[in-house]
């Protein structure tokens, strides 16, 4: 038999009123599983942060991730240089926490390389009608990709500076330049396998040949000619070149 509370051993216990009877519990909460207490910071989802959870598109994060973004773009236009960008400075001028930017990005690379993402052109979805119109549709992304670095002083600005931060070079080498790279290369594969072009060329050459002109109007000749056509034109001469010979 249990002690009652403040019994002690030996002596009987004191008599107390009857018991009356209990009032109704009240109703529980319905659970949510998975769902955490809020916390103090105002994305505390474990969602946010999961393992393998996708980062963008929660309806709920689009406006703190919108903030980070205009937070690194006023610093950047206000003449803050790239290297003076920290977490901490980002996190105080979006106005939240170093632990909301940091369920979301990995460090300050990753988010400005997404923000460079954001402002480019989308990648481009291959049309896999032929390889001619597959090579036009990547130079097509190429040229509109210069338009828009002709256009934005941002893109510009951390264009110019990015040359100067290896780490952030690297990153967006390895995430943006490279993917795109290898694309151009499994489509020139495709054209020797097609017969479209012959199979002794080294096609990381060729593949050099044909974003070139595209590079070279962008970067050293920022007033050249980058009309419609001109993607077109610069995959039928290449074309023409590396046809399989009679």
């Amino acid at each position: 038999m249990s002690l009652a509370d403040g019994q002690i051993p030996g002596e009987p216990a004191e008599p107390g009123p009857a018991p009356g009877p209990r009032p109704p519990a009240a109703p529980a909460a319905p659970e949510r599983a998975g769902t955490p207490a809020p916390g103090p910071d105002e994305d505390a989802r474990p969602e946010a942060c999961g393992e393998g959870a996708a980062r963008r598109g929660r309806p709920r994060s689009e406006g703190v991730e919108r903030a980070v973004f205009d937070a690194v773009i006023g610093l950047l236009e206000g003449g803050v240089a790239l290297g003076d960008v920290s977490i901490e400075r980002i996190a105080r001028t979006a106005g939240v926490g170093k632990a909301t930017i940091y369920r979301r990005w990995a460090g300050k690379e990753d988010l400005l390389v997404e923000l460079i993402r954001s402002v480019e052109p989308p990648d481009p979805a291959l049309p896999g009608t032929s390889v001619r119109d597959d090579l036009v549709m990547l130079l097509e992304f190429m040229r509109r990709r210069g338009l828009a670095k002709r256009t934005s002083a941002l893109l510009r600005n951390m264009f110019a500076q990015m040359q100067t931060h290896p780490r952030l070079w690297d990153q967006y080498h390895r995430t943006a330049i490279e993917p795109r790279r290898r694309l151009g290369i499994e489509v020139l594969e495709r054209g020797v396998a097609a017969g479209e072009i012959r199979a002794d060329l080294d096609l990381e050459l060729v593949n050099d040949l044909f974003v070139g002109p595209l590079l070279l109007r962008t970067v050293l000749q920022p007033d050249a000619d980058l009309s419609p056509d001109f993607p077109a034109r610069v995959a039928d001469t290449i074309l023409d070149g590396v046809r399989p010979r009679d």
